[in-house]
C-alpha cells in the first residue's frame, strides 16, 4: 500500500528531514525572542478637538454652525497633519534634539469634530518628545497654513495625553519561525525522498515484489 510505503520511507529517513528543519527554525526563534520585539518600535495617539476663535454677538439659535465650523477645522487639520509641512514644523520644533526622524511615522484621521494623530517611532523616549512637539505645532502654527483663521491660531484642546505603547509585531515577523520551519521541513522531505531514490538497498519483501522477483523464503528477525 502506497501510504504504508511512504510512512516507512519517512520513518527511515526522519533524520534527513530534521536537519534542515532545525537549521531554518532555530535561528528564527532565537532572533524573535532576542530582538524582534524591540525592532517593532512604539506608537502613540493624540486625540484633540479644534475650533476657530469666534467673538460671537448675543443671538438666538442652536449654534449648529459653530459645531460645523469645528468639524471643518478638524477636517482641515487632518489633511495638514498628513502633509510634509507638518513634519517639517515638528522637525523645526525639535531642531536642537538628536532625534532620528527617519523612523518617524505620522498618520491622521478624524470622526466629525474629534481628530486623532497616530505617531510611531523606533525609540520610546524619542516618541514621547515627538508627541509633545506635535501638540505644540498643532496648537501654535495652524494660522500659517490656513489664512481663513485670520492670523490667529485655532483653539486646540487635547482630549487625551499621548500614551506610548509597544507596537505589535507585523504578521510576517510573528509567523517567520513557522514559515521558515515549514520551508525547512519541505526541503527535508525532498531530500529524504531523493536519498530513498538513490539508495539501492532493499529493505522489505514488498520492494522485492515490485521488482518482479520471486521470494523463495524469508528469515524472521531474531527475538531474544
Amino acid at each position: 500500500m502506497e501510504i504504508t510505503r511512504l510512512f516507512r520511507i519517512l520513518l527511515r529517513r526522519w533524520w534527513i528531514m530534521v536537519i534542515p528543519t532545525a537549521l531554518s527554525a532555530v535561528p528564527a526563534v532565537i532572533g524573535y525572542f532576542d530582538g524582534a520585539v524591540a525592532a517593532a518600535g512604539f506608537g502613540a495617539q493624540i486625540r484633540y478637538s479644534a475650533a476657530q476663535e469666534l467673538n460671537l454677538p448675543q443671538r438666538d439659535g442652536d449654534y449648529q454652525d459653530v459645531w460645523l465650523a469645528s468639524e471643518l477645522t478638524v477636517n482641515a487639520f487632518t489633511d495638514w497633519v498628513r502633509s510634509a509641512s507638518f513634519r517639517a514644523e515638528m522637525m523645526a520644533e525639535l531642531a536642537d534634539s538628536n532625534i532620528d526622524f527617519g523612523s518617524l511615522g505620522i498618520a491622521a484621521d478624524n470622526a466629525r469634530s474629534i481628530g486623532i494623530i497616530y505617531l510611531s517611532h523606533a525609540q520610546e523616549d524619542a516618541l514621547q518628545t515627538i508627541a509633545q512637539a506635535a501638540i505644540s505645532v498643532l496648537s501654535r502654527r495652524s494660522q500659517t497654513y490656513f489664512p481663513q483663521l485670520g492670523g490667529e491660531a485655532a483653539q486646540v484642546t487635547i482630549l487625551e495625553q499621548p500614551l506610548i505603547t509597544a507596537a505589535p509585531q507585523p504578521l510576517t515577523n510573528r509567523f517567520a519561525p513557522v514559515i521558515q520551519a515549514a520551508l525547512g521541513l519541505f526541503i527535508g522531505l525532498v531530500l529524504a525522498f531523493f536519498a530513498e531514490y538513490l539508495d539501492p538497498t532493499i529493505y522489505d519483501q514488498e520492494e522485492i515484489r515490485r521488482l518482479g522477483l520471486p521470494i523463495a523464503g524469508s528469515i524472521p528477525k531474531h527475538k531474544g
